[in-house]
C-alpha cells in the first residue's frame, strides 16, 4: 500500500500540479527558476499529505531530494533534440528511486528468482522479437516489390507506420496469451475501418494488396508467437 502511495503522489506531482508554463520556465531559467523548487516542495507535501505518516519522513525526504537532483540534472543536459529522451529516463529514475527506497525502509523481500524465471524469458523474448525485429522481416519481405511508387506522394509521419505495426502486434500477443480472441477481431476490424478510406481514395489495387500483405503477415507472426507462448508457458 505504502508503494502505491508514493506512486500516486508522484503521479500528481509531475503530471496534475505541474502546468506547461511552470515546465517552459524551468527549461529557460533552469536552477534560476522558482518554480523547480515549487515543483519539489509539491512533491514533498504530497508525500507527506499522501502517506499520512509522519515516522515515514527518511523516505519522503530521499524522494524529494532524488526528485530535485534528476530533474536539475535533466534541466542542465537537456536540448530540443534530447528532450522527448530525456523524459523517459528522467520518469525511469524517478520510479527507481521510489522502488527502492521503499524495499530498503520496508525491508520488504524481493523474489529476484521470479523474474528469470522461463516463463518470464520467454515472456521477454516475445515482445522484443514482435518490435523491431519483426519490423526488420517484414521490410525485408516487401523489398520483392517497388513500394516507393504505389505510395508516392502520400506523406505520413516518420516511422508511424512501424510503430503502427509494433504496437498491434504487442496488442495481438497479449490478446493471444490471455484468450482474448475476440479483442483480435475487434483490432482487425478497427484498422480496416481506419483504412477503408485511404483504399477507397486511392483506387489503387498494388496498395491495397500491399497493405492486405502486411496486415496479414504483421498480425499472424503476432498471433503465432501468441500461440507458441502459450504452448510453452
Amino acid at each position: 500500500m505504502i508503494l502505491i502511495k508514493l506512486l500516486l503522489a508522484h503521479i500528481i506531482g509531475d503530471f496534475f500540479l505541474q502546468p506547461k508554463n511552470w515546465v517552459k520556465d524551468k527549461e529557460k531559467k533552469k536552477l534560476k527558476s522558482t518554480k523547480l523548487y515549487l515543483h519539489v516542495a509539491i512533491h514533498i507535501a504530497l508525500l507527506f499529505i499522501i502517506l499520512w505518516d509522519i515516522s515515514l519522513w527518511q523516505i519522503i525526504l530521499i524522494i524529494g531530494g532524488s526528485h530535485f537532483i534528476i530533474d536539475t540534472f535533466k534541466l542542465l543536459i537537456q536540448k530540443k533534440k534530447t528532450k522527448r529522451l530525456l523524459f523517459f529516463i528522467d520518469q525511469v529514475l524517478h520510479t527507481v528511486v521510489i522502488v527502492t527506497t521503499y524495499l530498503i525502509y520496508t525491508k520488504t523481500d524481493v523474489n529476484f528468482d521470479a523474474f528469470f524465471s522461463e516463463q518470464t524469458l520467454l515472456f521477454i523474448t516475445c515482445l522484443v522479437f514482435l518490435t523491431r525485429p519483426v519490423s526488420i522481416i517484414m521490410k525485408i519481405i516487401f523489398t520483392k516489390w517497388d513500394i516507393s511508387k504505389i505510395t508516392e506522394n502520400n506523406e505520413s509521419l516518420k516511422d508511424a507506420g512501424a510503430y503502427i505495426g509494433m504496437l498491434e502486434r504487442l496488442l495481438v500477443f497479449v490478446f493471444i496469451i490471455t484468450n482474448h480472441w475476440e479483442a483480435v477481431g475487434f483490432l482487425i476490424t478497427a484498422k480496416s475501418v481506419f483504412r477503408f478510406g485511404d483504399l477507397k481514395e486511392s483506387k489503387h489495387r498494388k496498395l491495397t494488396e500491399y497493405i492486405l500483405i502486411g496486415t496479414l503477415i504483421s498480425f499472424g507472426i503476432a498471433i503465432t508467437v501468441g500461440l507458441i507462448f502459450n504452448a510453452f508457458a
